[in-house]
């Protein structure tokens, strides 16, 4: 039982090494803006992300007075991690008197606008370097939006991301003569695989899901030599037995995950489009929620089909996802385009996972460890979806994922700087 206490005291910690909301933003955004004869554009970052680079202690609610101080200091920073350059040369950044305060439910974003010099005639080709917020936050993203172009005829639109900086990927270039409705739906498809990826309350819902497509569920008096009814530690638990072919096997967990997929596209589409919408803090409660439950049924069943689950809790996945568009003002005249992109990108996402896990948990089905690992694997998402559900819920801020992401963060700056 040591044992076991230790590998779930390690996953907890790897855990907790990311975000416990998985539908922050976690961007900082460039909108680039290219005129007939001129180039300009605006920065917008998250004052929680202005905290954590700068060391500044802004609150919840800050007013521009309180910002004005710190001004200087967030335009340093910007220039210090952007650079514009192109066959002209070098454009500098211009910052215009505005600033701008955007309160949204996920956060509040600090807006400033800026002009290129050496614009005049616009370059075909603009090289953007971003290096922010990297340092500390290393799943932040960085994200180039084309407002408006005049050579590629793009008029008032804010819902295409043309470029996306990582923190192993720093430096794009960006077509100012494309009219980059083809890359942006490109772009929105990798989006949707980026939000699942770094999206852990969803990739620990399709977890709880896939557990147990390996296994069927003994009816009472049938036995097996494979999975015992009992689980050191827990005493007697359900009995299981080992499905035998592959192919079936995964075709239902597909079939499964599809059920999540078409739910979450309903809801989302709804709450992009502007038809339908929930609390966001509501919904990643729920969302914190739908794992628990799930994890639960895969140790002691609550509803009678496994569709069910995928259905009806991906619905309330589908608004999380809403918030990823939505909420940092990604809509427009391409939103079709972008709703299908980004599902697309989700559901190739998923099906990533699926394609690591299942064949792992097929390969281990036929020993005496499955057993546990189902349900000890289903107890820790439990654990770790009730540790999200109670911060959602209240309000609050635990500090366990704080002090690890502070830890990890340290261990990377610590090694990047030995390796330059």
């Amino acid at each position: 039982m040591k044992n076991y206490l230790l590998i779930f005291t390690f996953l907890f910690t790897i855990l907790f090494s990311q975000s416990a909301l998985g539908h922050a933003p976690d961007q900082s955004i460039i909108f680039i803006s290219v005129y007939e004869n001129g180039m300009g554009g605006r920065y917008e970052m998250e004052v929680k992300d202005i905290n954590a680079t700068l060391g500044t202690k802004l609150p919840k609610g800050f007013t521009v007075e309180e910002i004005t101080p710190h001004l200087d200091k967030i335009k340093n920073y910007f220039l210090a991690n952007s650079k514009f350059e192109s066959s002209q040369g070098v454009h500098q950044v211009v910052f215009n008197d505005e600033l701008e305060i955007l309160e949204l439910e996920l956060g509040t974003f600090v807006l400033l606008d800026f002009t290129l010099s050496n614009a005049s005639p616009v370059p075909d080709m603009l090289d953007i370097t971003y290096t922010g917020v990297f340092d500390k936050q290393p799943n932040h993203q960085g994200v180039v939006v084309v407002e408006y172009n005049w050579k590629a005829g793009i008029f008032n639109n804010e819902s295409l991301i043309s470029l996306i900086f990582t923190a192993s990927n720093t430096k794009e270039t960006l077509d100012l003569t494309d009219a980059s409705v083809m890359k942006g739906f490109l772009t929105m498809i990798w989006m949707g695989i980026w939000h699942i990826f770094i999206g852990l309350d969803h990739i620990l819902f399709i977890l709880a899901l896939v557990l147990p497509a390996v296994v069927v569920l003994l009816k009472q008096g049938e036995s097996t030599n494979y999975l015992p009814a009992t689980v050191p530690g827990l005493g007697k638990v359900n009995s299981w037995g080992p499905v035998e072919k592959f192919k079936p096997a995964i075709i239902y967990v597909i079939t499964i995950i599809t059920f999540f997929t078409v739910s979450h596209c309903i809801t989302l589409s709804l709450a992009a489009l502007d038809i339908f919408n929930l609390p966001s803090r509501f919904v990643e409660t729920l969302i914190a929620l739908s794992i628990a439950l799930a994890a639960w049924h895969n140790i002691r069943p609550i509803f009678k089909k496994d569709w069910l689950i995928a259905f009806g809790f991906g619905l309330f996945h589908g608004f999380g996802f809403a918030s990823v568009l939505g909420d940092i003002g990604l809509t427009g005249e391409y939103m079709v385009l972008s709703l299908l992109g980004f599902n697309l990108g989700v559901e190739l996402g998923q099906l990533a996972i699926i394609c690591v896990i299942f064949p792992i948990l097929f390969f281990l089905r036929n020993t005496k460890y499955y057993a546990r690992i189902l349900v000890y694997g289903s107890l820790f998402l439990i654990v770790v979806s009730m540790y999200w559900f109670v911060e959602r819920a209240f309000d609050i801020d635990m500090p366990v994922d704080d002090y690890i992401s502070d830890l990890i963060g340290t261990v990377i700056r610590k090694t990047m700087q030995k390796l330059s």
